[in-house]
């Protein structure tokens, strides 16, 4: 199949992200974006070095979804805001949520989204090591939720069949399972985040 003429950053990471999103993480490959440009696959080399530069790109194209307008507010309030479109720009994209983690570093638009972060926490007074943890935990939270979320829904079978244990035996474990399924995805991440903020002292800031 013939090859475009020239590629953006962008145009690989669309494709990826379309492969990603059909078909899978699994399903990433060099073979598989050249494949959805239209390309061979020795031609993309051209443009990038390998799956994990082409993975680098897609966190970047996603997480360049998030608006880093802060609003009026506490710290508490802004830093919800920022974690609340942090989750919206990867919402629908499942097989990205591994790979967060993985490129946070090398992507631009996650140390755009850590540099606003450490601004509101440093505006809050939270310096030093302080600042590292919170940072640290705040990341964590976020990254950790989307991949309980897509991989442990609440509402899937593990806890469905945590819900069934025998209640002699696992009495508070069963109890928790059975209500957790109540629960949406939008309250358990924005009440867990709140317990978060409560812990870094910034509710009421």
């Amino acid at each position: 199949m013939p090859r475009p003429r020239s590629l953006t950053p962008d145009q690989i990471a669309i494709a990826a992200l379309a492969v990603l999103d059909r078909d899978g993480l699994d399903a990433l490959s060099m073979r598989t974006v050249a494949r959805e440009l239209g390309m061979g696959t020795m031609s993309l080399y051209r443009y990038v070095s390998d799956r994990d530069q082409v993975e680098e790109l897609v966190v970047d194209l996603v997480l360049a979804e998030v608006d880093l307008t802060m609003p009026r507010g506490s710290a508490g309030r802004r830093l919800s805001v920022l974690a609340d479109r942090v989750r919206a720009a990867v919402s629908g994209h499942a097989a990205v949520v591994p790979l967060l983690l993985a490129h946070r570093h090398r992507s631009a638009s996650s140390r755009r989204w850590g540099e606003v972060m450490l601004s509101v926490l440093t505006q809050a007074g939270i310096t030093g090591k302080q600042r590292v943890i919170a940072f640290r935990a705040i990341m964590g939270y976020v990254f950790g939720a989307l991949q309980v979320e897509y991989f442990s829904a609440l509402s899937g079978a593990g806890t469905a069949a945590l819900a069934a244990l025998p209640p002699e035996e696992f009495p508070i474990l069963s109890e928790t399972a059975a209500r957790a399924r109540d629960i949406a995805p939008d309250e358990e991440f924005r009440r867990g985040f709140d317990i978060l903020l409560r812990g870094l002292g910034l509710t009421g800031q």
